[in-house]
């Protein structure tokens, strides 16, 4: 009698390998959505950011705090207004410096070539919400990306 050799034949290692290119066909999709979802999550986390930032500028300014130009809207005239370090006006913080932002944080969907300040769409106070154009200060930001959200909202629209 001969002895039987242990081992898989031809066909089941063949099987195997179908399910498993099966399995990771399926799982491509989710990892998609995941790596998605994740830059989603960076882009509101940046727009909260900048949104805070030239909220806080605004305050400032009604406050006194930062002086400028009579019937202007208060609102700063770029991005890098924000990482400026600002004499505080009011005569009883004389010394203080202000400083909204340590840095401008990056469109996680745009360019990466681009700078972090170039990679934003500007909305002006002046300008519509529908249709945000940039103008001689800042009211908002917006992505300039044309891709749409996972809860099908076009990013530049967020």
């Amino acid at each position: 009698m001969r002895a039987r050799r242990r081992g898989y034949t031809l066909i089941e290692l063949l099987v195997v390998l179908a399910i498993l290119g099966l399995l990771a066909t399926m799982a491509m999709p989710m990892a998609e959505m995941t790596v998605q979802r994740e830059r989603e999550h960076e882009l509101k986390r940046a727009l909260w950011q900048i949104r805070d930032a030239i909220d806080a500028y605004k305050a400032a300014r009604e406050q006194g705090a930062i002086l400028g130009p009579l019937g202007s809207s208060g609102y700063p005239a770029n991005l890098a207004a924000l990482l400026q370090a600002t004499p505080d006006a009011r005569p009883d913080h004389k010394g203080e410096m202000l400083r909204f932002m340590r840095e401008i944080p990056r469109d996680p969907f745009a360019d990466p070539a681009l700078a972090p300040e170039t990679s934003w769409g500007l909305r002006s106070y002046l300008s519509e919400a529908g249709d945000p154009r940039p103008g001689a200060d800042v009211y908002d930001v917006h992505s300039k990306s044309d891709r749409v959200g996972l809860n099908g909202i076009p990013l530049a629209k967020w």
